[in-house]
C-alpha cells in the first residue's frame, strides 16, 4: 500500500503541476481574473462577420463576446430567468456585467439588456457571481459580489424596478450596499459568489459564501433578519484543505429511496480553483444548530463526488417550482487559444440545463438534460440488436442530416465479461482520468474500449469518442470480483487544429454491469460541444473539440469496439436537433 500511496501522491502532484503549467497557457475564468488589456476595446474584437462554424445550436450562448459563470437563475411569473457573467465588449475576461435573459421553456431565449452593472463605490470594480432568492412575499432578490473602490470583494443586493414586468428588465441597487462585506481576519479577495439564501424555522435567513484562509476553502455562513443586516455564524457551514472555495451551492434533496421511504439530503457543491473542477457532498444538516455533517463516507475535494468530469465549472441550482425539480446550470470555458476566440469573435457555453436528483440507494446524485431539449429532436434513426465484434470493428450510424447537431441515445450489451482486464492495484486511490490516459480509446482491452465516435471525419483521422471499459477486481483488494466501469470522453484526435487544450477526461459510474449487462450512454453533439451521460445519469463528462474536418454535413457517426469481447447495440436511437431561437428583444 506504500507504494500504491506514493503513487497517488506522484500522480496528483503531477496533475496539479499541469494545471499549472496550462492555466498560463489557455483563456482563464474568473476566479483567476486574467485581463488582456489590449483586447478590451469594442473594435479591437468586434469583426464583421462572428466565425460560427463551430458554435453550437442548442446549447445557451449569446451570439458574441465572452460568457462565463451562470448567476441568478430563477423561475418568476411563468419565466425563466438566466442572468450570467459577460464582458460586453470583447471575446475574453472583462468588463464583467450581470447579464440577462429570459425563456418560457429552457430552450428559446429572448435576450435582454444587462441587469446589473457596474454604478457605484460598492461595485466599481466589477459585478461578479451571486444567486438570487424569491422572499416569501414572492419578490425577487440578487445577491452578487461586487468590487469595490478599495479592491476587496463585497456582496450587495439589487431588487427588480417594476414587480409587475415578467421580464424583469430593470434592477435598482440601494443605497445601503454593501450588505456584507469582509470582517477583519477574513480575506478580501477571496469573498464572494453569495448562494441562494434560505430561512429557517426561525425566520432567520441564511447564506453561504465562497472564501479561504492560505490553502483552507471555506463555505462561510452569514445570517440576517431582514436581509439588510448580515453576521457572520461563529462557525463556518463547512470547509476542506482543497484551496479557494468558488460558487459554492447548498440546497436540499429528496429521493423515494430503495425502501420506498423518501429521504430528505443537503448538498454542499464548491468550484476549486486550483483544479479547475467541482466537487460536492451531501449529508446532514442542522436548522438549529446552523452545523452540515457530510456522509461519512463522501470526502471533500479531489477524492470527492462531481456533477461532471470534463469541462464544467461554476455551476448553479434553482428550484423550478413550475415543474417541482431541481435545474443544474454550468459553464464551460473554451479549449482553445485566446488568439482563438478573438478570431471567432465568440467564447464560453452553458451546459444543457440538468434536472438533478438523490439516486434511490442514497450514493451520489443524479442528472438528466432537461425534458424541453427533446423538442428539437428531428429525424430519427434507430439501430436495434446490431453485434460489433471485437478486436477493432465499427460501422457508421447514417440518415441524420447532420451529426455535428444530434441527440444519440444507446444501450450497449457486454457479451463476454470474461474477458475483462484486471483493475492494476496501483489505480486504487487514483482518479478516473489518470486511469483513462493509461488505457485511451485506441488501446486494445479486454472489455472495451467500446462505443462512439462523434464528430467524425470522412477517414477518421478526426474523431472524438465516447467510451466505456470494463475492468474486474481481485480478492486481494476487498472487493470481490466487482466489476469497475470506467467512461471516457477522448478527444486526443479530435482535430487537426493546433494550440488545443485536449485532455482525456473520465469517471467511473457505479452500475453492476455483472447483473445487467447493459451500459446505457446519452450524448448530446453540438459542433464544439460533446456533452454524454452514462448509466441513466450517474456520470456526466462534457468536453470542448474544434474538428476542422468534421464540420457541419462533413460530420459523421460511427459505433466501435476495440475490446476483445464481441458488444451488442441493444438499441440506438439518434436524432437530428434543431438549433434554439436566441434572440434580442427588440
Amino acid at each position: 500500500m506504500a507504494a500504491v500511496h506514493t503513487l497517488r501522491l506522484m500522480v496528483r502532484t503531477l496533475w496539479v503541476l499541469f494545471v499549472f503549467a496550462l492555466l498560463a497557457l489557455l483563456p482563464v475564468a474568473e476566479a483567476s481574473h486574467r485581463i488582456f488589456p489590449d483586447l478590451q476595446s469594442l473594435e479591437a474584437v468586434d469583426a464583421k462577420h462572428v466565425d460560427d462554424k463551430l458554435r453550437t445550436g442548442f446549447h445557451f450562448q449569446p451570439p458574441k463576446h465572452w460568457i462565463n459563470d451562470p448567476n441568478g437563475v430563477m423561475y418568476y411569473k411563468g419565466v425563466y430567468h438566466l442572468f450570467y457573467q459577460y464582458n460586453p465588449k470583447a471575446a475574453v475576461w472583462g468588463n464583467i456585467v450581470w447579464a440577462h435573459a429570459v425563456s418560457t421553456d429552457l430552450v428559446d431565449w429572448v435576450m435582454l439588456e444587462p441587469a446589473i452593472y457596474p454604478t457605484g463605490p460598492f461595485d466599481e470594480n466589477g459585478c461578479w457571481s451571486g444567486s438570487a432568492t424569491v422572499l416569501p412575499d414572492g419578490t425577487p432578490v440578487i445577491m452578487y459580489t461586487g468590487i469595490d473602490v478599495d479592491g476587496r470583494q463585497v456582496q450587495n443586493v439589487a431588487y427588480p424596478k417594476d414587480l409587475s414586468d415578467p421580464y424583469l428588465r430593470e434592477w435598482v441597487k440601494p443605497d445601503y450596499n454593501p450588505v456584507i462585506a469582509p470582517d477583519a481576519g477574513v480575506n478580501a479577495t477571496a469573498f464572494r459568489d453569495p448562494t441562494t439564501a434560505w430561512q429557517g424555522p426561525d425566520g432567520v435567513w441564511r447564506l453561504v459564501i465562497g472564501t479561504k484562509d492560505n490553502h483552507r476553502g471555506f463555505a462561510a455562513l452569514y445570517r440576517s433578519r431582514d436581509f439588510k443586516r448580515w453576521a457572520p455564524a461563529r462557525r463556518a457551514l463547512h470547509s476542506g484543505d482543497t484551496g479557494m472555495w468558488e460558487c459554492p451551492d447548498f440546497y436540499p434533496v429528496t429521493s423515494p429511496g430503495v425502501d420506498g421511504r423518501m429521504k430528505q439530503k443537503h448538498v454542499l457543491k464548491v468550484s476549486l480553483d486550483l483544479t479547475r473542477f467541482e466537487y460536492y457532498t451531501f449529508g446532514e444538516y442542522d436548522h438549529a444548530a446552523d452545523t452540515y455533517v457530510p456522509d461519512a463516507a463522501l470526502a471533500d475535494g479531489n477524492d470527492g463526488l462531481r456533477y461532471d468530469y470534463g469541462n464544467f465549472y461554476a455551476s448553479k441550482t434553482f428550484l423550478d417550482p413550475a415543474k417541482h425539480r431541481r435545474v443544474l446550470w454550468g459553464w464551460a470555458n473554451e479549449s482553445d487559444s485566446t488568439a482563438a476566440d478573438v478570431r471567432k469573435g465568440w467564447a464560453g457555453v452553458h451546459a444543457i440545463p440538468r434536472k438533478v436528483w438523490l439516486a434511490p440507494d442514497g450514493k451520489q446524485l443524479m442528472q438528466w438534460p432537461v425534458a424541453e431539449i427533446e423538442s428539437l429532436r428531428g429525424k430519427h434513426v434507430n439501430v436495434t440488436d446490431t453485434l460489433v465484434k471485437g478486436g477493432g470493428n465499427y460501422f457508421e450510424v447514417t440518415g441524420l442530416a447532420t451529426p455535428a447537431q444530434a441527440d444519440v441515445e444507446a444501450s450497449f450489451q457486454v457479451m463476454d465479461l470474461d474477458k475483462a482486464e484486471p483493475f492494476d492495484p496501483a489505480w486504487l486511490g487514483a482518479d478516473a482520468q489518470t486511469v483513462c490516459a493509461a488505457r485511451g480509446a485506441d488501446a486494445k482491452g479486454g472489455v472495451g474500449p467500446f462505443g462512439l465516435w462523434v464528430l467524425a471525419s470522412d477517414e477518421l483521422k478526426e474523431r472524438t469518442a465516447v467510451f466505456f471499459r470494463v475492468f474486474k477486481r481481485d480478492d486481494a483488494d476487498g472487493a470481490g470480483n466487482k466489476h469497475v466501469v470506467l467512461m471516457c470522453n477522448d478527444p486526443s484526435r479530435s482535430s487537426y487544429a493546433e494550440h488545443l487544450y485536449k485532455p482525456t477526461f473520465a469517471g467511473f459510474i457505479d452500475v453492476d454491469i455483472a447483473a445487467t449487462g447493459k451500459i446505457p450512454l446519452r450524448t448530446l453533439i453540438d459542433h464544439s460541444v460533446v456533452e454524454s451521460f452514462g448509466g441513466h445519469g450517474k456520470t456526466a463528462i462534457l468536453s470542448r473539440v474544434y474538428p476542422t474536418k468534421a464540420v457541419g454535413d462533413k460530420a459523421r457517426l460511427f459505433v466501435f469496439n476495440n475490446g476483445e469481447s464481441d458488444v451488442k447495440v441493444t438499441n440506438l436511437n439518434a436524432y437530428d436537433m434543431g438549433s434554439a431561437k436566441i434572440r434580442t428583444e427588440t
